[in-house]
């Protein structure tokens, strides 16, 4: 049976050394509580590293190490030297890609050294879980600190199952192309078979980047790589619903709930519970209360923040500044508006656990979660959760993953402190009435998609990804099918080819008129035309006079205009009489098109026009297109003119001519091998004509009538290569 290995950049399980002893504690965070329960219930095991560093274990205490974690909590500790933790984590992971995820791009610091120690840690994870895994094995990476990993174990483990999931923000375009290393990156991550983010929005910037960088386009989510398809999808993980929401009933939880009201009394509670991160808007929280206070004077000694900033990367002077700075605030606010018994702010720098955590959901009547921006912010949903009562308000800030689906909270601009000081304000004043309608309907979504919910929703998308690539495979042309199609081709004594052009004989280029077959190309062409019982056809959407000055000296037939044009003999003949009385009508409108969209340009045929946009913009030439195609499609309904969507052009021309009419011209004859190879929607009508013996080859994954699929124009120069030796 398939194991399932979860891989991360920290255990669930974190080891700490104190007095040359070793603590087994549970490690603080949403991924390792959340999936703490869920992966136990699987023949599973948790890779990571430890949080002890290699020079600071002896070989006999990792492994006394190694046994505690594995019996204990089935985990298998990955060591790092405390130069490769400095380097990847203190380094590239945090000086790099946690500013510029979260759009700090100015914290971003791109020292080539540190990726090098980023790739050396991706590589030791890769080697940890081959040592494990199997090709039938189910692996899932998590987060921005193995970005590299699920390319690097697709090298290894081809057929393996592989997920990753990101629990931070996916940056636009704009803001990721300012990574160096950005291509590989990118590439790293299509090594999984689904890549998962909390938000829709994460998704299209994945997507953008994807198509804007490697050139990849997707449908529904679906990136068609170079072997594969890769899905990406929306998963917004969710929360032990259960464990929150009856914590009121925990006699632990129930008694610290009296111990702070006793010292609380009758105040109301503003809960702000944050890790030390730049990110957070901590200190603009205090700022808005502190403007509470002095603008509503009726507020002191009737309300307390409870400010718990979990400690965070102390050793990193930005994060010592910011440390300084809430201290500051915090005294400030105390000193000018505390009274003998009465702090404004409780200040606690430490980690909570449970029961303080929860009782503190419990008794707060305010949660203000801002950050400036967060992939999810699990702390929000924690909040909502606890409430048994169903009272209580949460300020949730926009930029937070988490409001896409909470989104009865106060939904705030964290940026602006007006409006985080009116969501304070109306908070204050919320009657009890609609604080339990907004959290009842929270509650009600909240326990529909629980974290077991989004595990076995991420599991169930990775299962669909490989059903739908092995039906994809069943079509894949693999060396023993090449050898049948070889042997059938040299039994045979007619034999008919059937080949499109661009995209299919040679790649595309951004400019049509340089993509010139080379000369091994024309050699290729000439030889299997040459040969006896040969029919060779070049099926083209290009223009007569392009084929005729490539390849006229060949001894091939030619189609060109995608079957207006056929040229069998000397002279080109035209399938039927064309009027061509509509072109000067859509010519206006591509042009149009043209002028909207800088590096697109309009190619007039005999018998149509063509709009290409390979060289526009990625995004606003597939918005283009979608509008272009809408318009004329509206201009040429109950008309003989068709619009057809090709690789990065759209096409208009006589309804009536296709490739497949077009190879009717050959299949009247009697042949004992036919052959068509094509790359785009044009060349399906030809792929429906012929009969179902032959062989059709699609180039590229896409569906298709085809029988077959490759992956690239090589592979078919390649098969007809071995075709004539």
């Amino acid at each position: 049976m398939a194991r399932l290995f979860i891989v991360s950049n920290r255990l669930p399980v974190n080891v700490e050394k104190k007095q040359g002893r070793f603590l087994f504690k549970p490690s603080v965070g949403g991924l390792a509580t959340g999936l703490g329960s869920f992966y136990k219930s699987y023949d599973a095991l948790w890779l990571g590293w430890p949080g002890v560093s290699l020079d600071h274990t002896s070989e006999e205490q990792r492994e006394e190490i190694q046994r505690r974690l594995f019996s204990e909590a089935s985990c298998k500790p990955l060591w790092l030297s405390q130069k490769q933790v400095e380097g990847f984590y203190h380094g590239f992971c945090n000086n790099a890609l946690w500013p510029l995820f979260h759009y700090f791009w100015q914290y971003a610091q791109f020292r080539e050294e540190e990726f090098d120690a980023y790739r050396e840690v991706n590589r030791a994870f890769c080697e940890a879980v081959i040592e494990e895994a199997r090709d039938e094995d189910i692996i899932w990476v998590h987060d921005y600190h193995l970005l590299l990993l699920p390319s690097l174990l697709r090298q290894h483990l081809p057929k393996a199952t592989i997920g990753f999931f990101l629990h931070i923000p996916f940056p636009s375009f704009e803001v990721f192309r300012l990574l160096p290393w950005r291509r590989e990156i990118l590439e790293g991550l299509l090594g999984a078979d689904l890549i998962g983010f909390h938000t829709y929005d994460y998704v299209h910037h994945f997507l953008s980047s994807v198509r804007r960088i490697l050139g990849y386009e997707h449908s529904l989510g679906e990136i068609q790589a170079a072997d594969r398809v890769v899905k990406v999808d929306v998963f917004p993980m969710g929360i032990d619903f259960e464990r929150f929401h009856k914590a009121h009933e925990d006699p632990k939880v129930v008694r610290a709930v009296g111990q702070l009201k006793k010292r609380i009394g009758s105040r109301r509670v503003i809960l702000s519970i944050d890790r030390l991160d730049y990110t957070k808007g901590i200190l603009q929280r205090l700022r808005v209360f502190k403007r509470l206070l002095e603008q509503w004077p009726e507020y002191r000694e009737r309300v307390t923040l409870i400010l718990v900033v979990t400690p965070s990367r102390t050793g990193v002077e930005r994060y010592q500044e910011l440390k300084r700075q809430i201290d500051e605030m915090v005294g400030r606010i105390n000193g000018e508006h505390g009274t003998v018994g009465w702090n404004p702010v409780w200040y606690l720098y430490r980690t909570l656990r449970y029961p303080t955590l929860n009782a503190l959901y419990c008794l707060a009547d305010i949660a203000m979660v801002t950050p400036f921006r967060d992939g999810m912010n699990l702390i929000a949903k924690e909040y909502v959760a606890s409430r048994g009562d169903q009272k209580g308000v949460l300020i949730l800030s926009e930029m937070a993953g988490a409001a896409t689906e909470l989104s009865e909270a106060l939904i705030v601009n964290p940026f602006s402190e007006e409006e985080l000081l009116e969501a304070l304000r109306l908070a204050m004043e919320m009657p009890p009435e609609e604080q339990q309608e907004r959290t009842r309907a929270m509650q009600e979504r909240l326990k529909r998609y629980t974290i077991r919910h989004w595990a076995k929703d991420f599991m169930e998308g990775l299962n669909k990804v490989k059903t739908l690539q092995r039906e994809r495979e069943a079509k894949v042309l693999t060396p023993q099918l090449k050898g049948m199609i070889l042997e059938d081709y040299r039994k045979a004594k007619t034999r008919l080819l059937f080949l499109d052009y661009d995209g299919t004989l040679v790649p595309f280029s951004r400019l049509p008129e340089r993509a010139l077959p080379p000369p091994d190309l024309l050699e290729l062409l000439h030889r299997l035309g040459e040969e006896e019982g040969n029919e060779v056809v070049l099926v083209s959407g290009r223009d007569r006079y392009t084929l005729e000055r490539w390849f006229g000296s060949l001894p091939i037939k030619m189609v060109a205009e995608h079957g207006i044009w056929i040229r069998e003999g000397r002279e080109w003949e035209l399938i039927q009489p064309m009027e061509g009385e509509w072109k000067e009508r859509i010519r206006a409108v591509l042009e149009f098109f043209a002028d909207r969209t800088p590096g697109s340009f309009v190619e007039e045929k005999d018998f149509s026009l063509v709009w290409h946009y390979r060289r526009a913009d990625p995004e606003l030439g597939q918005l283009r297109a979608r509008e272009l195609k809408d318009e004329l499609l509206s201009l040429t309904a109950n008309t003989d003119v068709t619009v057809l969507e090709g690789n990065k052009v759209i096409e208009v021309k006589e309804a009536a001519i296709n490739k497949g009419r077009a190879a009717l011209r050959w299949l009247n004859r009697s042949w004992d091998f036919i052959l068509a190879a094509g790359d785009d929607q044009t060349d399906e009508d030809l792929f429906s004509a012929l009969p179902e013996w032959a062989y059709t080859i699609k180039v590229g994954f896409s569906p298709s009538r085809a029988r077959f699929n490759v992956p690239s124009p090589f592979h078919v120069r390649n098969l007809l290569g071995d075709m004539v030796g």
